[in-house]
């Protein structure tokens, strides 16, 4: 097992005795801070069991003008699709299980990314699942990326390559904190 392996699966651990329920409203209530124009489209995410769930602070973002898009695996090695969720659209176990859009929705490009995570570090850093595609997403829409975690998730550091994409910010249940 290599080291960022070991790291993924301590924080996975130390994710499960984080998660709390009120988690999700704790974060909601700093919609207003995030620095997002009314109209703007916002790339958002689907919470795996455990994960930090940004559901109330997505809906908070709606009812400030804002438009929700969702990520989808095209392929292997790529950068993500977002897409727009018709009123009468229901998100479908993709690739990873993970709920996504279906490819035929309309899709947009983001101007900011809610980006799940299994750890973060003070420099920005951010230890995810290792298959890249958010570092690849990040690299091609060169959009601010905030990251959506518990407190607890911070580590003293995290190892990092030249592919790793930082975050600009990250989104606690103690508020909005910036790395830029």
């Amino acid at each position: 097992m290599n080291l960022k392996q070991h790291l993924r699966a301590a924080a996975r651990e130390k994710r499960k005795a984080l998660a709390h329920a009120d988690f999700a409203s704790a974060i909601a209530r700093h919609a207003g801070v995030l620095p997002i124009p009314k109209g703007a489209i916002l790339g958002g995410y689907h919470a795996l069991p455990e994960e930090a769930d940004p559901a109330l602070l997505l809906e908070r973002l709606v009812e400030r003008g804002c438009h929700i898009a969702f990520p989808r695996v095209a392929a292997r090695d790529q950068p993500l699709e977002f897409h727009r969720v018709p009123d009468d659209g229901i998100l479908a176990p993709g690739v990873f299980g993970i709920h996504e859009p279906l490819p035929t929705w309309p899709r947009v490009t983001p101007v900011l990314l809610l980006v799940p995570l299994l750890a973060f570090d003070a420099s920005g850093h951010r230890l995810g699942y290792g298959g890249g595609f958010y570092d690849r997403t990040l690299e091609k829409l060169a959009v601010p990326a905030i990251g959506i975690g518990y407190a607890g998730q911070e580590v003293a550091s995290l190892p990092h390559e030249a592919h790793d994409r930082t975050l600009d910010m990250i989104l606690t249940e103690q508020g909005l904190r910036h790395f830029r």
